[in-house]
């Protein structure tokens, strides 16, 4: 991903901090010489080594599953907050543009055997669950339902390479303060979330 210097965040731990709390992502590989893509969460983990990982799971009807083992490298990119930045609200004449953040994960694919896939589903579900008014755990579902999961493909990406884009207006800092007020008047959530990033 082409990041100019001043938008690159290379601080680990905040990035890292992002892939937890925006984890629904899209793994990018190739199928057929095509670039494939899969929206899935992809959650933030370590290894048995201690190296980051990412680990998901895509149905086995989706053929992208058939070529991890042929993939060399996959991607894997994930969204945050977003928004129109007009420049009208700047003190000199300039164009517009677009603040966000985005992050793209390379790394090396590995399938999941029956029993590894299992305990990423319960590592899965128990996150996503654990907030909810009547939580559910795979632990009490019947032996039918849970055949489901052998339609599934799980995997994980040992990662080589994390490149974070936080475009949050750093050129233009003698104009944050009008950037903020405007963004904050706007009734949509990327907006809001972007007029706190660049405050905070």
């Amino acid at each position: 991903m082409y990041i100019p210097h001043y938008y690159k965040n290379e601080n680990v731990d905040e990035v890292k901090t992002f892939l937890k709390e925006n984890s629904f992502g899209i793994l990018v590989n190739q199928v057929d010489g095509k670039p494939w893509a899969t929206h899935i969460p992809l959650e933030l983990d370590r290894n048995g080594q201690g190296r980051d990982v990412l680990e998901g799971h895509i149905s086995k009807a989706n053929p992208q599953w058939k070529t991890f083992e042929e993939s060399k490298e996959v991607l894997c990119i994930f969204n945050g907050p977003h928004a129109y930045i007009s420049s009208s609200w700047y003190q000199e004449e300039e164009v517009p543009t677009w603040d966000y953040i985005a992050v793209h994960v390379y790394g090396k694919l590995v399938v999941l055997n029956a029993e590894e896939t299992m305990e990423s589903l319960h590592k899965l579900v128990n996150k996503y669950e654990r907030d909810s008014k009547n939580p559910v755990s795979l632990h009490d579902m019947s032996p039918k339902t849970l055949r489901q999961v052998n339609g599934v493909v799980g995997f994980q990406i040992e990662i080589t390479d994390i490149q974070a884009a936080y475009k949050l207006s750093q050129t233009r800092p003698q104009d944050h303060a009008k950037i903020v007020s405007e963004l904050s008047e706007k009734d949509d959530l990327g907006s809001n979330a972007i007029a706190k990033l660049i405050k905070d």
